[in-house]
């Protein structure tokens, strides 16, 4: 199965605003992704950015609920492979930075809220700060100021771009279905930890993570003894 025809793929077009339908959207891919065996990646597609925010159908309990389902998006058992083309703001974006692995188009532009008037207070903020750093980021989060693709690159908020976003999926797909869904959620969460907490606090993660290989590893041995 190729990844177009797979059904661990989700669309999100930026120029909308958030929905309850975008968040029902997310939860059922997740529920997919979790069920699944032999499926090791989900796809997300994202562009479009908002031209002015329409704000009257959103309300804080539905963006609580946004926010929790990318957090589960985010800790997946699964590889998050994202294609990202043209202007990518709004919930396009806030999605793309929830992914493990960023494929971009040369027309991608990253775009943060701007609003004159009041501070966007959404998780996106937050992502782009903890994976960019803030002097890098600083334009971008206090201006507005767009981030063109090379510049997401530079920046680390986008793995390569591509002028070919079919091959560039299908081998980073091939990848992420090399490694075991609960592998990876493994060595992402160690990944993040390694940013956030001191080194006696991962310790034990890690010790768990190799107590875990090392179980596996006897376990496989006295399966191929047999």
């Amino acid at each position: 199965m190729t990844p177009e025809t797979d059904d661990l793929v989700i669309r999100v077009d930026g120029a909308r605003p958030l929905s309850a339908e975008l968040v029902a959207a997310f939860e059922a891919v997740c529920d997919r992704a979790e069920d699944r065996t032999g499926r090791n990646a989900v796809i997300l597609h994202v562009s479009g950015a908002p031209e002015d925010p329409a704000d009257e159908d959103i309300t804080v309990a539905l963006v609580s609920k946004w926010e929790r389902a990318l957090r589960r998006f985010e800790r997946l058992p699964a590889a998050t492979i994202a294609v990202a083309s043209g202007e990518c703001g709004g919930v396009a974006l806030e999605a793309l930075l929830a992914t493990d692995y960023r494929i971009g188009t040369a027309s991608l532009r990253l775009l943060m809220p701007r609003r004159a008037w009041a501070t966007w207070p959404g998780m996106v903020l937050y992502r782009i700060v903890r994976q960019a750093g803030a002097a890098a980021s600083r334009r971008a989060v206090l201006l507005g100021v767009p981030i063109p693709a090379a510049d997401a690159v530079a920046m680390r908020l986008v793995d390569e771009l591509t002028t070919d976003a079919d091959t560039a999926l299908t081998a980073a797909t091939e990848l992420a279905e090399a490694i075991p869904g609960a592998e990876l959620a493994i060595r992402r969460q160690l990944m993040h930890d390694a940013s956030a907490v001191s080194f006696e606090e991962a310790l034990g993660a890690h010790l768990a993570a190799c107590d875990r290989a090392l179980r596996l590893s006897a376990a496989s041995a006295a399966e191929s003894g047999r």
